[in-house]
């Protein structure tokens, strides 16, 4: 899977009020939520993505409340990948579970905001096409990679019932 677009930067313990304020978590409409997003931080976020752009942050992206309000909302907005030194642990599996896919990287913090982004999920590589860089991530398992694909673990589940196995 290869994905392309322009890099959003954020810093460390970006918490998932600032992701997705409560105030809005009565809705499950991950376009609603998605012109929502961020806007605790960066009020004309949602209105500066291109679909397919990619948020880059630092450590403990996602940390504070679980809600899968958060991960909805950056899907919503048009992000397809958030890049990040380390993630919140149910953030993590939120993601996976609704099916955005996310990537560790050390030296996210080499990645600008506005640099443009090609990467390869399955090998873990992102090219910084900006900068003329490649970086290493930890790519997903194979297993991780095959709920992505199928945009998240219930539409997964559904095509494994399908399949019979």
């Amino acid at each position: 899977m290869q994905l392309k677009g322009k890099a959003h930067k954020f810093g460390d313990n970006i918490n998932t009020d600032d992701i997705i304020a409560a105030k809005y978590l009565d809705s499950q409409d991950e376009l609603f939520l998605g012109s929502k997003c961020m806007e605790n931080i960066d009020a004309g976020f949602a209105r500066n993505v291109a679909k397919g752009d990619i948020i880059v942050a630092g450590k403990n992206f996602g940390c504070g409340s679980s809600r899968e309000h958060a991960p909805w909302s950056i899907k919503g907005c048009g992000i397809s990948l958030v890049i990040a030194k380390s993630f919140a642990r149910i953030f993590y599996r939120n993601c996976i579970n609704t099916g955005l896919p996310i990537l560790v990287c050390s030296d996210a913090d080499k990645i600008a905001s506005g640099d443009t982004l090609e990467v390869d999920l399955a090998n873990g590589i992102i090219k910084d096409l900006t900068k003329n860089k490649t970086f290493k991530s930890e790519k997903f398992p194979p297993f991780m990679q095959e709920i992505i694909k199928e945009g998240g673990l219930i539409s997964w589940i559904k095509k494994e019932n399908r399949s019979g196995r």
